[in-house]
């Protein structure tokens, strides 16, 4: 009993510990529509165009009727007052005028009484009144050129979107090959300490047959040591890679990922300056954005002129309303039609504030965008640069490792034979290690480089643009 509680648990552990050690594996593609669904920024920017389209609704809407409905209901407690002539002073007085004109009576001073004023109340207890009002704006400059202002705003709102999902993908790139070559960097290290390893078992079997000194055996130990640290160094960068990639694409920290793929290089023709300075001029998202700015900016200056023209309402309403001390209401009902004609005269130079300040607004970006031009231009000439640069190095590096590999098998031969030594193998290991290193770093840089001036110069893949409209649309 007791061993198959006991299988029972080693048997929960193992199944605990494999569900618990499953990993994603993606590729570059996978991880790039990964950050277009997960990324903060790209998720800001989507809401950002959400806002926008409904801002473009609301500014319709003004243009539309509008229709009004009020309903009051009060009762007094304690009835309003006011000072009024005495009516029934003035009713007496009257009456004993006429008769004493017309010599009906004797005149009788005494009969008049003094003329004052008393409290009197013309407001009865419950009182109501329900009016509709439908009104519609026949002419408002601020209104219509709102509606123009709100479809610039989502302009630029999508624009916005397009440049962070590009600025998004060409960082996930940079991280996902970043990561990628640290991990093609670790396989060359771990086969180099397994080649050293595998030295070092050589040496041991010859110095037990005596064939080899003790000081290359120490050679062989060192050697092995020696390279031990680089594994445990690269095996820590490429975790550490690996959790900015996750941070990147918005996974959970505690998730283990796996990345596949490779560093290919593939010959291609480089642009030249001047038609990559055309095409970015014409179709980099940061400068469109900017673009768009200018147009949204000079949209704003015409929006704050509206408030020097007139605006010209139709307005009609309909109500009925009573009232009663007992209840019982006597109702009755009105209607009226009419135009509403506003304009302003003089509000303390606010509006020629305003508008000078959009003024100096839209010159201000019109600084940028001339900024971000000059530096798009240097930009896309130090990445052709490089791409030639690195260009020119790969063959040559291909031939290097090739060259490298031959050297070292080289050294093995003759260190069996006993022409060569340790400091002979070391030597062609550390350089065949070296050389494609530094080929693999090589098409890291061709590869970055080339996809930092495909971003420059507004060349992103479609379907990406596609799948963050499909995620915004649903």
């Amino acid at each position: 009993m007791y061993y198959q509680r006991l299988c029972f648990f080693v048997f929960l552990i193992s199944f605990q510990t494999i569900l618990f050690s499953q990993s994603s594996t993606i590729s570059l593609d996978e991880a790039i529509k990964i950050a277009i669904a997960k990324n903060n920024q790209i998720k800001i920017a989507a809401m950002e165009v959400k806002k926008a389209e409904h801002a473009v609704k609301e500014a319709f809407g003004y243009a539309l009727p509008s229709f009004d409905v009020n309903a009051t209901f009060s009762h007094f407690l304690s009835k309003p007052k006011m000072a009024f002539p005495d009516f029934e002073a003035m009713l007496t007085n009257a009456s004993y005028g006429i008769l004493f004109r017309e010599n009906v009576i004797p005149y009788d001073e005494s009969k008049f009484l003094p003329m004052e004023t008393k409290l009197q109340s013309f407001a009865q207890t419950n009182n109501f009144e329900v009016t509709a009002q439908i009104t519609q704006i026949l002419f408002n400059s601020a209104v219509f050129r709102g509606i123009g202002t709100s479809q610039v705003y989502l302009d630029l709102s999508r624009e916005q979107l397009n440049s962070t999902v590009a600025s998004t993908i060409l960082n996930v790139k940079k991280a996902f090959y970043g990561a990628l070559l640290t991990k093609n960097v670790l396989g060359i290290t771990r086969e180099s300490f397994k080649n050293a390893q595998d030295n070092l078992k050589n040496v041991n079997a010859l110095r037990e047959k005596g064939f080899v000194s003790e000081f290359d055996a120490l050679q062989a130990e060192v050697q092995v040591e020696n390279i031990r640290p680089l594994v445990l160094q690269t095996e820590n960068s490429l975790k550490i890679l690996k959790e900015n990639l996750k941070i990147l694409l918005g996974l959970d920290p505690a998730e283990e990922l796996e990345i596949t793929g490779e560093l290919l290089y593939s010959e291609e023709t480089i642009p030249n300056v001047g038609d990559a300075v055309s095409n970015a001029i014409e179709s980099n998202y940061d400068l469109k954005t900017l673009l768009n700015k200018r147009e949204f900016d000079d949209a704003l200056v015409d929006l704050e002129r509206a408030d020097y023209y007139p605006g010209l309402a139709a307005f009609g309403s309909y109500g009925i309303a009573g009232s009663s001390d007992d209840w019982k209401f006597q109702n009755y009902t009105q209607s009226l039609v009419g135009l509403s004609f506003s304009m302003n005269l003089f509000r303390g130079t606010q509006s020629s504030n305003r508008v000078q300040q959009a003024n100096l607004t839209v010159k201000q970006t019109e600084e940028q965008i001339r900024q971000l031009r000059a530096f798009i231009t240097t930009q896309i000439k130090e990445k052709i640069l490089e791409l030639e640069r690195v260009k020119s190095l790969i063959d040559v590096q291909e031939k290097n490792v090739n060259l490298a590999i031959r050297a070292y098998e080289i050294s093995l031969v003759r260190y069996k034979e006993g022409t060569g030594n340790q400091l002979e193998v070391q030597n062609a290991d550390i350089a065949l290690r070296q050389a494609r290193t530094n080929r693999l770093q090589s098409v890291y840089g061709y590869i970055s480089a080339k996809s930092e001036l495909e971003m420059l110069m507004g060349h992103i893949e479609k379907e990406y643009l596609t799948y963050i409209n499909e995620l915004i649309n649903k």
